[in-house]
């Protein structure tokens, strides 16, 4: 937990945004595996966390914006539950930790809940995920769970949004801590895949990495020689030399802050040529992108900056055609990068995705539907202290050429001829996290091998 003082203000804070009204936050509960005792890691919401602090299943708070009263809800541990779990803090402990005053049994939460919602006063509450939460709603504000999130308030979500957005220094040293990790797990699987082993055995070992620092994985390790799929969770193929490997990873920190870093390199140490240009096209983006990113500067147009600068280096090797502007303007370059140029990060990697893009990466923004560009998550002006990954990539997937090709779509962009002679290329991405500063931005964690030549030599080293 950060000091007590640091909860304190971020409520005051968030009080002062909202003005009036009751403020409803549900912590998470224990999730079941297969049966009640066999459970999930537990995992607190990330919203609960920044302003309680409190890792644990079974609370509740509510904020009366319009007294000041601040109370949490819970129960202490009875001796049934110290024999398993072991002795816990009492509640009054919990809240005394992070400056709440008040303290009420959980029981007790839907009885606080029924005078002001008789007396027709407002109790907001944020976007409900866990199915659990959306059945709490219903019994304390008698909201039918179909309709829970439609009754979501938007003035609550956009004040959090607001708050997390910008990271506080205590909030990107645990970022740095995540990302000091990750760059650790990053340079063993480099140092130690080679043909033969099969991809469990790396994503196994830097799981162990992230566990052994203190810290635990912030998303399902991506570790693949087959990188054209984008969020490709299994870990059952054979790596042989020729091979390129995608590994996208990253480590959440104790206090549950993510990294997210991504690196591509050649399962033999060496590149084939084909793979050096493709990957200095992809590098080459993600430089330009890196370029640009200044306070108020939309993300969405550091997005097509990267994306005409893969158009343009398509060009050059003969895989796209035609006007490079043009081709991006009609979305010919989805062809080869389907999704967004990144995201934001924080407690959450794709942060506060929870409470929903609209709010976190647009702010009143139309978002383009056009394929590739609909999925970027990022779009509205940076602002300094945003925390952002910036990933752009190469995919080439034979589905997805199948089935432009027998379309012809965007055959004026798109050398079909030259594209057939990939389809077993795979995929490269290259990512970095950076935080937005007032005169550009800082790269997080310790400098991960990038460079053709960086990635060769800490491959090399490691013996092949």
């Amino acid at each position: 937990m950060f000091a007590r003082e640091i909860y304190v203000r971020r409520r005051e804070t968030l009080k002062n945004a909202v003005k009036s009204g009751l403020l409803l936050f549900l912590g998470n509960e224990e999730s079941p595996m297969n049966y009640p005792a066999n459970q999930y890691p537990f995992r607190q919401d990330s919203s609960f966390l920044y302003y309680f602090g409190l890792d644990a299943p079974g609370l509740g708070a509510v904020l009366d914006v319009d007294s000041g009263t601040e109370t949490l809800f819970g129960d202490d541990p009875t001796v049934a539950d110290i024999v398993w779990t072991g002795a816990q803090p009492l509640l009054r402990n919990k809240a005394e930790s992070v400056g709440v005053s008040r303290t009420l049994p959980m029981a007790s939460l839907k009885e606080t809940m029924i005078t002001p919602v008789q007396q027709g006063r407002t109790v907001q509450y944020l976007p409900p995920y866990r199915p659990e939460n959306i059945l709490k709603i219903e019994q304390l504000l008698g909201i039918h769970p179909s309709f829970a999130k439609e009754h979501a308030s938007v003035e609550f979500t956009k004040a959090v949004v607001a708050q997390r957005s910008i990271k506080a220094p205590e909030e990107i040293a645990e970022i740095e801590k995540a990302a000091a990790i990750t760059c650790e797990m990053q340079t063993y699987a480099m140092k130690t895949a080679r043909a033969g082993m099969v991809e469990r055995e790396i994503a196994a070992a830097m799981h162990g990495i992230a566990l052994a620092r203190g810290g635990n994985l912030a998303f399902p390790i991506i570790f693949s020689i087959h990188g054209e799929t984008l969020h490709n969770h299994y870990y059952g193929n054979v790596m042989q030399n020729g091979n390129m490997v995608v590994n996208d990873s990253g480590a959440e920190s104790e206090l549950h802050y993510a990294a997210d870093l991504t690196r591509t390199f050649p399962v033999s140490g060496r590149f084939t040529d084909r793979q050096k240009d493709m990957y200095r096209v992809v590098l080459d983006a993600q430089q330009k992108a890196l370029d640009a990113i200044k306070p108020g500067v939309p993300f969405r147009e550091i997005h097509l900056l990267a994306c005409r600068t893969l158009a343009s280096g398509l060009k050059q090797l003969g895989l796209m055609k035609g006007d490079v502007e043009e081709a991006v303007a009609e979305g010919a370059h989805a062809m080869f990068f389907q999704c967004g140029l990144g995201h934001m990060m924080g407690l959450d990697v794709h942060d506060m995705e929870d409470l929903g893009e609209e709010h976190v990466g647009y702010e009143g923004l139309q978002r383009n539907p056009q394929f590739g560009l609909c999925y970027l998550r990022l779009a509205k002006p940076l602002r300094p202290g945003f925390v952002v990954t910036v990933e752009p990539g190469i995919y080439c997937i034979p589905e997805l050429i199948d089935q432009w090709k027998a379309e012809w779509k965007h055959e004026q962009f798109i050398n079909y001829d030259r594209l057939e002679r990939y389809r077993d290329f795979g995929g490269i991405r290259v990512e970095d996290d950076i935080v937005v500063t007032e005169a550009g931005y800082r790269l997080l964690g310790t400098p991960v091998p990038k460079t053709i030549e960086e990635v060769e030599a800490a491959c090399v080293h490691s013996g092949r």
